[in-house]
C-alpha cells in the first residue's frame, strides 16, 4: 500500500516529540509536515535532540489538508479552537490528543462524531472512524484496570484509586511543580477526588456497565461539572506527582465477589485479542512499561477486595503510542506497526 501521509500540529511538545519518534521509523508513514509556529525553519533535532542523526526534517508553520491523517498535539481547549479556525478537508482523518472531543457531549465535528480512541474498548468503531479523540493518560491506565469488571457488571460499590504519574504528564511548559529541585525526592497529591479524567473513565465504564453513572438532575445533567460530580460519587481518585519523568503506576481496589483465580481468568479472556495489554501473575513495576505502548496489570485478592495494579507509560500508551495504534487500526494496518518498543529495564 502507499504510505500514509501524516501532518502534525503542535509537534514541538512532549506528545508531538514522542509521535515524531515513532512515525519517523514507522514503515508505512511519510511525515508531510511537523507544524510548530515558534520553531518554524528549525530542524526537528534542534528541539528533540535525541533525533539527531535520525532525520533532517524541519518544523513548518504551514498547515494544509494534503495529508491522509492529521494529529493534533495541542493543549486542552486548543484543538477545538484550531479546527474552528482551520476547517479540515472532510476526507482527512483526525486524531486529537487533547481532551476537547473525549466526552459524549462534545464529540460532534463537521457532521460526524469523534470516536473515543481506547482500542481495548472501541476497536471495531475505531477501524471505521473518521475522527478519534485519544484518551487521557490517567484515564487509559485506570480504565484498562476496570473494563473487565465493568463488562460483567461487577462494579457495584465505590472504586478506590491511587495513581502516581511522572513529571512529563504536566506537559513541556515548566511550572513550580515540575521544577527538578522541587520534584526530585518529593511526592505530592493534587486534584484529589476531582481530576478531569474521571469524566471519561466513568463514561467508558457506563458504556460497558449501563447504569454505572448515577442519573443527573435537571437540564444540566450532561454538563461537565455535573458529570464530574457524578463520576466522583463512584470513583475515589487520588492522583499523585512522582519524582520520575515518565510513567503511571496505579493501585486500585474494589469489592468483588470473585476469587483471585476467577479474576485472572476474566482479565486474561477480556484482553486476549489486545496485543499491548497484559496480565501478570508476578508483581509488576513501572520500568517494565517505560518507553513502550504496554499496559501490564497484576491482580491480588485480599478478603472481599480485588487489588489491581497497572503500569503504563503516560507519553506512549497514555498518549502518542495509543494515537499511532489508533492510526494503524483506522488504515487497516497491524495495530502493532511501529510500536514494537523496548522497555527501559535499568
Amino acid at each position: 500500500m502507499e504510505k500514509i501521509r501524516v501532518g502534525i500540529i503542535g509537534s514541538a511538545g512532549y506528545t508531538g516529540g514522542e509521535l515524531l519518534r515513532i512515525l519517523i521509523f514507522h514503515p508505512q508513514v511519510d511525515i508531510v509536515f511537523a507544524n510548530s509556529a515558534s520553531n518554524a525553519g528549525n530542524k526537528l533535532a534542534d528541539v528533540h535532540n535525541d533525533l539527531f542523526g535520525d532525520t533532517e526534517l524541519t518544523f513548518s508553520s504551514d498547515f494544509h489538508s494534503d495529508v491522509d491523517v492529521l494529529f493534533l498535539c495541542v493543549g486542552h481547549g486548543d484543538a477545538k479552537k484550531f479546527l474552528d479556525a482551520n476547517p479540515v478537508d472532510p476526507r482527512v482523518k483526525i486524531i486529537d490528543l487533547s481532551q476537547d472531543y473525549r466526552l459524549r457531549a462534545n464529540t460532534a465535528y463537521q457532521g460526524a462524531q469523534f470516536v473515543y480512541g481506547l482500542p481495548e474498548l472501541n476497536k471495531e468503531a475505531i477501524k471505521s472512524a473518521q475522527y478519534i479523540a485519544n484518551p487521557g493518560c490517567f484515564a487509559t491506565n485506570i480504565q484498562l484496570a476496570l473494563l473487565p469488571l465493568a463488562s460483567k457488571g461487577l462494579l457495584k460499590g465505590e472504586i478506590h484509586v491511587n495513581a502516581t504519574t511522572g513529571s512529563t504528564g504536566a506537559g513541556q511548559k515548566p511550572s513550580a511543580t515540575t521544577h527538578f529541585s522541587w520534584r526530585n525526592n518529593n511526592l505530592s497529591a493534587y486534584k484529589s477526588f476531582e481530576h478531569q479524567h474521571l469524566q471519561e473513565i466513568s463514561e467508558s465504564l457506563d458504556q460497558l456497565q449501563p447504569g454505572f453513572l448515577p442519573e443527573g438532575d435537571g437540564p444540566l445533567a450532561a454538563a461537565e461539572g455535573s458529570l464530574l460530580e457524578r463520576a466522583a460519587s463512584r470513583i475515589n481518585f487520588i492522583p499523585q506527582r512522582g519524582d520520575f519523568a515518565r510513567g503511571i503506576f496505579s493501585a486500585i481496589y474494589v469489592d468483588v465477589d470473585l476469587s483471585e483465580e476467577e479474576a485472572y481468568e476474566l482479565y486474561e479472556d477480556f484482553y486476549a485479542a489486545h496485543p499491548f495489554t497484559h496480565v501478570s501473575k508476578a508483581n509488576i513495576d513501572l520500568k517494565q512499561v517505560v518507553n513502550t505502548n504496554k499496559s501490564i496489570m497484576h491482580l491480588e485478592k485480599h478478603g472481599n477486595k480485588l487489588l489491581i495494579l497497572n503500569a503504563t507509560d503516560n507519553l506512549l500508551k497514555g498518549a502518542s503510542g495509543q494515537a499511532v495504534q489508533n492510526m494503524n487500526l483506522m488504515f487497516g494496518l497491524d495495530e502493532r506497526a511501529g510500536l514494537n518498543l523496548k522497555s527501559v529495564g535499568f
